[in-house]
């Protein structure tokens, strides 16, 4: 009893995680930079698969702890506070991104010394064909994602909750796969090219990394679909999930303002 826990704050046993994190992180940035000098992919792929252990075992520890009483709600309030921040982490991401398009979309400015700047043609995309579609896939997954959640808190109805997470999954892949055939067509059929011009490279790094965002979004929710299955989450308990759906929301506001901003805004002033 002299080792009782009276408090409500978890005590960290020491970890090797962060410290393999960091060092996994390190190689795989050390590993990218050999790749662009065109010496070797490999040392990436190392540090790629160190940081992707890392995260499976680290995170595995996370939901351990939960199982045995950890997480209490003092502990839980940290979890969210701290997820909280990694999104406003992630806004400020994608806003160099907007602010990279809008600059250069209201006043370009180019400085070639000794030729003439010839801009390249631009087949404009439809907006209301592809990306309408992708918008209206990716708001369906994001009220299934919310029918789940309200499931779970509202009624702990699992069955609801295992469906509403299986839709939103199934929406993501969909989102992805019609945003990998668009890509298709815009390389193949009209050309373009990433770094051919400012709006080239900003048009694939913003709607690039939002389909990255969109993967790992996926992968999280199926985290939770497997979790959900073996009967983790509760009304009072699922910090896990609660931080996939705002990952989740997160990543369907960032392509409404991708939608409206990139495809039918700026589209529309080439």
């Amino acid at each position: 009893m002299a080792h009782a826990k009276n408090h409500d704050y978890h005590i960290l046993a020491p970890s090797i995680w962060p410290l393999l994190g960091a060092v996994s992180g390190f190689i795989m940035l050390f590993g990218i930079v050999m790749w662009m000098q065109a010496i070797t992919p490999y040392i990436f792929w190392i540090g790629f698969v160190g940081v992707l252990y890392t995260m499976y075992a680290w995170w595995s520890e996370v939901v351990n702890e939960s199982h045995i009483g950890d997480h209490t709600p003092v502990v839980r309030i940290g979890l969210r506070f701290g997820f909280i921040l990694f999104i406003m982490s992630e806004i400020m991401f994608f806003f160099a991104w907007f602010w990279a398009f809008f600059k250069q979309a209201i006043f370009p400015m180019y400085d070639y010394v000794g030729t003439e700047y010839l801009k390249p043609e631009i087949h404009s995309i439809d907006p209301f064909h592809i990306p309408l579609i992708n918008t209206l896939i990716l708001l369906l997954s994001g009220c299934a994602v919310t029918w789940a959640h309200h499931a779970l808190v509202h009624n702990n109805d699992r069955k609801a909750l295992i469906n509403g997470l299986a839709i939103g999954i199934a929406l993501g892949v969909a989102f992805t796969a019609l945003q990998a055939y668009e890509y298709g067509v815009l390389l193949l059929e009209d050309d373009w090219t990433f770094g051919g011009d400012i709006f080239f490279s900003t048009f694939f790094m913003a709607t690039g990394f939002h389909g990255l965002h969109v993967l790992i979004g996926t992968v999280f929710l199926t985290v939770c679909l497997i979790r959900a299955t073996k009967g983790d989450f509760t009304p009072t308990q699922h910090v896990g999930f609660e931080a996939a759906a705002w990952y989740w929301h997160f990543v369907d506001v960032v392509w409404l303002f991708l939608f409206f901003s990139v495809y039918i805004w700026g589209t529309s002033n080439l």
